[in-house]
């Protein structure tokens, strides 16, 4: 009598056949040499119904029981357990993670971004508390909804229904998503800028939040640039955008408008700014904070790995285009 616990594919068929026949499970298992309780075993784990059983059916419940049961370990290889653990404290989301090392080893996947959310909420690993690491530190998963944008109106605003289409389906290089981060109180911000094709994110520190120093970080972002990496930005509708046409002047850079209350015609700025939260919460207030505190926070970013750009990191594909490397 075989001892093994699990049935094969032929033995499912005749399993199956005999099953229809009202052949006793003793019966089968003697035929299959196999006990009784491993027939039985297999019908209530794999049966459906009553009575009922498909071989197909069966195999297909069985393979999926598999995969769940080696996704109750998902890490149990040291070296993953220990780059995983690394790579979240480091502030790496599960995506970025899997991705990575998909890339890193030849487009064979190693491991789902999936199964490091079940490792991270698994309450075998609570002790751990590794679910502070991602990004908005949510103990359980939950649904994230994007805030709404401002809505002021800008004298001589060009609409982004102007911006040419292939701006919009990131086909060239040198579009940019600015917006600002406001600090506690409304008293200091940061201005943002996001090149859309390589994700390329910049950020200048504004101790007075108005559109006379908003624009003047956004010349010391863009003046350093080669032509072709400053074509067109794209801005929500706050006053601090107000100078927008200074920018034209002294720059050489198209600037673009959303609509009112349509973030997502930003999305690429919305959600770099979203990282950008991650090392300064909202609430916090800005006063003590220096530019130099604020470019690691940058190079930080700009050295994530992101699925979108196959999982290479923005710098890399910023600098493959500039060929040249900012502070």
């Amino acid at each position: 009598m075989q001892v093994m616990a699990y049935l094969t594919e032929h033995e499912r068929d005749l399993l199956a056949v005999w099953r229809a026949q009202a052949i006793s499970i003793r019966e089968i298992g003697r035929r299959l040499r196999r006990h009784p309780s491993v027939i039985s075993r297999e019908l209530k784990r794999n049966g459906y119904g009553d009575n009922g059983y498909v071989a197909i059916l069966a195999s297909a419940k069985a393979r999926q029981r598999k995969r769940r049961a080696g996704l109750r370990q998902p890490l149990k290889y040291p070296w993953l357990y220990s780059h995983v653990l690394e790579r979240l404290r480091w502030g790496w989301p599960p995506e970025t993670i899997a991705g990575r090392l998909k890339r890193d080893h030849g487009g064979k996947s190693v491991i789902t971004h999936e199964t490091i959310y079940r490792f991270i909420y698994d309450p075998k690993s609570k002790h751990l508390k590794v679910w502070q690491y991602l990004p908005r530190s949510h103990r359980k998963r939950r649904q994230w909804h994007g805030r709404k944008s401002r809505v002021e109106l800008i004298p001589n605003r060009v609409s982004i229904h102007q911006r040419p289409e292939v701006v919009n389906r990131r086909k060239t290089f040198g579009h940019w998503e600015g917006d600002s981060v406001i600090g506690k109180g409304h008293k200091e911000a940061i201005h943002t800028e996001v090149e859309r094709l390589a994700r390329y994110f910049q950020a200048k520190l504004l101790l007075q939040f108005n559109s006379a120093a908003t624009v003047k970080a956004q010349e010391e972002i863009f003046d350093g640039l080669p032509p072709k990496a400053r074509q067109s930005v794209t801005l929500d509708n706050g006053l601090e955008f107000a100078e927008h046409e200074q920018l034209t002047g002294s720059v050489g850079i198209k600037v673009f408008f959303a609509d009112p209350y349509r973030s997502c015609q930003r999305g690429t700025n919305e959600n770099t700014n979203g990282l950008l939260r991650r090392y300064l919460p909202k609430g916090t207030s800005f006063k003590n904070l220096d530019q130099e505190e604020l470019n690691d926070i940058v190079a930080e970013i700009n050295n994530r790995p992101k699925k979108c750009l196959n999982w290479a990191t923005p710098e890399e594909v910023f600098l493959s285009y500039t060929n040249e490397r900012r502070g």
